[in-house]
């Protein structure tokens, strides 16, 4: 049976769709089913608001500083009832919720989504993934062509304005200089960056 939610260095993690719109070169789903606590995170099917609502019946909130929402696909793909969720959540305990995200939302739903994610969640953790567009093309490479770099800096700016905390992501793999020319970009609009470390688990 696939997870809908599991537990990753110390967070509960919702696992909402296995759809994504890109293709990541690195992405950790072509080399396992299972991350964390989670066993198979390719789910059957995609949960209802219901069904995640009883998943959480088993865990104690208390016992996380954040909800996340990541799983095999990209969360904001399933954005109603990731709003849904996170406000319940909300209901339940004044708890800190992340979406981690492509940035893509804007070309999915063809109209700006963080306004949407307003007073829903709390920290968005973008993967920036490479330091220009030719670049994020060919690592990330999405459906939706080589625009999609500058969406999802747009997607990013958004979030800031929208007072929503904001961050960038990169993995390890993509090297140093790109690191290096990543960090630059990320100052330059005024977002933090975090650089991850690759993990196929």
């Amino acid at each position: 049976m696939s997870d809908i939610l599991y537990t990753y260095h110390g967070q509960l993690y919702v696992n909402l769709t296995n759809r994504c719109p890109c293709a990541c070169t690195f992405c950790v789903r072509s080399q396992t089913r299972s991350v964390g606590s989670a066993e198979d995170l390719w789910l059957e099917h995609e949960p209802s608001v219901e069904e995640v609502k009883q998943a959480l019946e088993n865990y104690c909130l208390d016992d996380f500083d954040e909800v996340v929402f990541c799983g095999y696909g990209e969360p904001i793909c399933a954005l109603d009832r990731l709003i849904e969720v996170a406000d319940y959540i909300h209901e339940i305990r004044k708890i800190s919720i992340r979406v981690n995200t492509n940035g893509l939302g804007d070309l999915i739903y063809h109209k700006r989504v963080a306004p949407l994610l307003k007073g829903h969640v709390d920290v968005v953790s973008i993967s920036l993934n490479a330091p220009d567009a030719q670049e994020y093309y060919k690592v990330t490479r999405p459906k939706f062509g080589i625009k999609s770099f500058d969406a999802m800096l747009q997607f990013a700016k958004d979030c800031k304005e929208q007072g929503i905390e904001t961050r960038f992501t990169v993995v390890d793999v993509i090297g140093k200089e790109a690191i290096a020319r990543s960090k630059a970009l990320a100052e330059q609009v005024g977002i933090p960056l975090r650089v991850r470390e690759y993990t196929e688990e």
